[in-house]
């Protein structure tokens, strides 16, 4: 049986599960193991299986995903989001339309220390919408804004999705990575930046006013500790203090420190940030660890090599390649969340970036901005519902307020695509690509 028949097994068996409501880790276990079975005896397939999914969870470098995401949960109930809102208040507060622009400062500081999009729009969003709403703003433009800058804490470090390419592609170097992500991510953050603009000087939306030095300096300090773990976590990562596991181990602690000073966490808080936590770990892990068997089926299929081949023998032109690969990605990312489709797909399609020559840390980066625009897109988008839930504005009414920031963002995710130094630049010049 050719490796055609067993990706039309594969994936048909998928997204016949997936679209009939069937959970996706589970949806990803039952057709590896569908597929797995047509070419193995029942027994060899049971075994091979379950060993591939535990051969997926048992790496130390995983363990930074709890990590991030216990430190994430603590800043999201730690009063941390409130003081790095305050701090990009006072430095958007001279432009015209000044409360969104905050709200993309506030998502780009927050969502670089959470790694979480969600809880960033979640966070920033419940913060600004009241104050939004007092200066007459139109909540579906302060909805559209916050949804299209949440995912920038999905580039810049310190960020899972990272990690978890990382651990996907064959332990691609997280420092590498953590500094690609830099450039795409504050690049995200300017074109939402320039198209609030635009339609806050259209609609005369008002300045906040200009902080007295000694405001800024207040809001700056009350910031800093907040800002000082991208620097310790990152720089450490980086510069080899410790590992990403490490790093990530370092942010519980300093988060936890943090909450303790300002007094901001009561034990009973601890527990639901904690239980919250084990909940979200255990999601991951276990997408991770049924995306292991799929992709031990892929690979002993020839699936990868297969569909390698076939796009090659279609399309010789590298450019002609990569925007294939990227409108594939664009459609996944409008029903898959980040996580399952990094594993799905980097193995898939990384051969074939190989292939023609991209590093796979450009890619990496390519396929993370990628899905962050699916993000903020239905019928899945997270980012999208939790967003107009917090703004408490229908979807319909946002999304064509959000056109004009999917378009601009879609221009720079072709950009990056296109245009390599936009994200190997920085970490050339520090020597972290091999």
């Amino acid at each position: 049986m050719d490796a055609l028949t067993a990706a039309a097994i594969l994936f048909g068996a998928f997204f016949v599960l997936l679209f009939a409501g069937i959970p996706i880790s589970v949806s990803l276990g039952i057709a590896s193991f569908a597929t797995a079975l047509v070419f193995l005896p029942w027994d060899d397939a049971t075994y091979v299986i379950g060993q591939q999914m535990n051969v997926g969870v048992e790496s130390f470098s995983l363990l930074a995903v709890p990590l991030f995401i216990f430190a994430g949960n603590i800043m999201n109930n730690g009063g941390i989001a409130r003081r790095l809102v305050d701090l990009a208040l006072v430095l958007a507060g001279r432009v015209p339309g000044a409360l969104a622009h905050t709200n993309v400062l506030g998502n780009m500081l927050f969502g670089s220390l959470s790694g979480s999009a969600v809880a960033s729009a979640a966070a920033i969003g419940s913060t600004l919408h009241g104050r939004q709403k007092e200066e007459g703003y139109d909540p579906a433009f302060g909805a559209s804004v916050n949804i299209a800058s949440a995912s920038t804490g999905l580039l810049i470090p310190p960020t899972t999705a990272a990690i978890v390419y990382s651990a996907a592609a064959g332990d691609v170097s997280v420092s590498a990575l953590f500094m690609a992500g830099y450039v795409p991510g504050i690049l995200m953050g300017v074109v939402v930046m320039a198209i609030a603009y635009a339609f806050a000087r259209k609609h005369r939306y008002p300045k906040s006013g200009r902080a007295t030095p000694a405001e800024g300096l207040r809001a700056f300090l009350r910031a800093l500790p907040g800002l000082l773990l991208i620097i310790i976590v990152v720089g450490g990562i980086v510069f080899g203090v410790f590992t990403a596991t490490e790093g990530a181990g370092v942010a519980v602690l300093y988060t936890l420190t943090l909450s303790m000073v300002y007094r901001s966490m009561s034990w009973t808080a601890f527990k639901e940030v904690a239980t919250r936590t084990v909940s979200a770990t255990g999601i991951v892990m276990f997408l991770i660890a049924a995306s292991s068997g799929m992709s031990w089926v892929m690979a002993y299929t020839g699936i990868p090599a297969a569909i390698t081949e076939s796009l090659l023998s279609v399309a010789d032109a590298k450019a002609v390649i990569l925007l294939l690969m990227v409108l594939v990605l664009l459609v996944v990312g409008t029903f898959m969340d980040i996580t399952p489709a990094i594993l799905i797909f980097t193995p898939i399609f990384l051969p074939i970036a190989t292939e023609i020559g991209m590093d796979p840390v450009h890619f990496g980066i390519v396929l993370i901005l990628a899905m962050c625009l699916g993000t903020m897109t239905p019928p899945v988008g997270s980012v999208l519902f939790v967003a107009t839930g917090v703004s408490e504005v229908p979807v319909e009414r946002v999304v064509p307020r959000l056109m004009p920031h999917f378009v601009g963002l879609i221009l720079l995710l072709l950009a990056v695509t296109f245009i390599p130094v936009l994200s190997l630049g920085l970490p050339g010049m520090m020597g972290l690509l091999e």
